[in-house]
């Protein structure tokens, strides 16, 4: 269908436009991620004017009376603004981490397994962008929780960072589409939605309606700096394995601590564990450049259950299974 040529919808597809040029795959055929909210179906319609080809994927997370009739409306729509597929997704929502992440978990691996090899387009605004800095803040975990979401993350793209929510909506106006508003997206209960409904319009109250805006800057700038860390990290890690089996404490203590950091974060990885966090590093650090004797670190092992400890032994970082670490303590005592 065309378009009219009014200020958002211009907006939009000029943003589709430069990620499609920048990210887009040969011949610009794309899925995309289909809630029937003003964000989604505003994408959803710059993505047909725009890319070759679009496929509409519409989770439907089950949570909720007549969300089948939700996900089946937002099907039609697709199909109406000119996407090749419209397909609805049904999940079953966990309950690992909460509703939010259980939820955030099933969408994503239903897209994940229905993209059918296409990068899927995903609905997240400029908004959005500053609402996870600030959850990234509060988690207080590091730079790396504070950059944010990336324009493309293979197979996520998300052309509409640089685009208010209010654009979004504006959009879906023009068009005169009717956005499904999710009640849950204005429940208390969810730290997002306060963040969205109560903080966020502070900050822009305070700041001068800079704050949204700065957040997603310091968001992009972050993630510049965090590649360039990243690489700085790879190097460091080829020079601390060379020799010998483990890591070098010699060639760690030597790197700038945040260099050194990611460095031990990605050879943890590489072993197998599961998951490492800003303490498991502080503590590995000390084993570095504050050695004085002290025990290993206990981490999580590849499976469930298991268990691995970073040793330092003869002035390298190693590791070994928990159960290895406690006989050798019982046959040297």
């Amino acid at each position: 269908m065309p378009l009219p040529e009014t200020p958002a919808v211009l907006a939009l597809r000029q943003a589709v436009r430069d990620w499609l040029a920048r990210f887009g795959p040969s011949g610009s055929v794309v899925a995309v991620a289909v809630s029937g909210g003003a964000d989604s179906l505003a994408l959803t319609a710059a993505a047909v004017a725009e890319a070759a080809l679009v496929d509409a994927l519409v989770v439907d997370h089950r949570l909720q009376d007549g969300s089948d009739e939700v996900a089946a409306t937002a099907a039609a729509t697709a199909r109406g603004l000119g996407c090749r597929s419209a397909r609805v997704l049904p999940v079953e929502v966990g309950r690992v981490g909460g509703m939010e992440a259980a939820a955030r978990t099933a969408r994503y691996a239903a897209l994940a397994s229905s993209r059918g090899g296409l990068p899927v387009l995903l609905g997240h605004t400029l908004d959005d962008q500053a609402e996870t800095v600030l959850l990234g803040l509060g988690r207080g975990s590091g730079a790396r929780s504070i950059q944010g979401m990336a324009p493309f993350d293979d197979p996520w793209g998300r052309p509409l960072l640089g685009v208010r929510r209010e654009t979004t909506r504006q959009f879906c106006v023009d068009l005169g589409l009717s956005p499904y508003e999710d009640p849950h997206n204005s429940s208390p209960e969810f730290t997002r939605v306060r963040l969205r409904t109560e903080v966020l319009p502070l900050l822009e109250d305070v700041l001068g309606g800079t704050a949204a805006p700065a957040l997603a800057r310091t968001a992009e700038q972050l993630r510049q700096d965090n590649a360039a860390l990243d690489e700085f990290a790879g190097e460091l890690l080829v020079r601390a394995e060379s020799e010998a089996p483990g890591l070098s404490c010699a060639v760690l203590a030597a790197a700038a601590a945040a260099v050194r950091s990611r460095a031990v974060r990605a050879w943890l990885l590489t072993q197998g564990v599961r998951a490492v966090t800003g303490a498991h590093i502080r503590s590995i650090d000390e084993l570095v450049v504050g050695w004085r004797g002290q025990g290993g670190v206990a981490v999580s092992g590849p499976e469930r259950g298991t268990r691995l400890v970073v040793v330092r032994e003869h002035g390298r970082l190693t590791l070994a299974r928990a159960d290895r670490v406690s006989r050798d303590r019982r046959e040297t005592s």
